[in-house]
């Protein structure tokens, strides 16, 4: 089974995106028993709230659901849960790491790693939402390539 993280600064906007739309590839493609997916946050600042308004209207637009879906923090513990730990941008790979005291396994990486490289930008700052789910789609199509190759 693999074990997948994907995280941002609040777990509002990218990485529960990322999340929703890794499970929506997983499942049309009959994996689910082959995945274990999540997001969490690097900060406490949204823990408990849902996704942006605007993450949600982006996956309903793609007849993706993230219903139920609340901000978490990551925690310490979720270093060993999980086997590959994806930031949405370099704060997040710098946060990871203080978190988890570096990272001896190389878990953790870039989402964007997977398609173009660089980094998922924040629509919470910018508004676009839309290009966020292209960049995040491109990434998770990838990520799903290189793990069941």
């Amino acid at each position: 089974m693999y074990r997948i993280m994907f995280v941002c600064l609040g777990n509002i906007c990218r990485s529960p995106m990322a999340e929703f739309v890794f499970r929506d590839m997983v499942k049309k493609a009959g994996l689910e028993d082959r995945f274990k997916i999540a997001s969490a946050a690097t900060s406490t600042w949204e823990l408990g709230n849902p996704p942006h308004y605007g993450t949600q209207a982006e996956l309903k637009k793609h007849g993706i659901s993230c219903g139920g879906k609340r901000a978490v923090r990551l925690k310490y513990s979720d270093y060993d849960d999980y086997d590959l730990i994806l930031g949405m941008d370099r704060e997040n790979i710098r946060d990871m790491k203080r978190l988890f005291d570096g990272d001896p396994d190389g878990k953790i990486r870039l989402l964007k790693e997977y398609s173009t490289g660089g980094e998922v930008d924040d629509p919470w700052y910018n508004g676009d939402f839309q290009t966020t789910y292209a960049d995040v789609s491109e990434a998770c199509r990838g990520l799903l390539d290189s793990l069941v190759k």
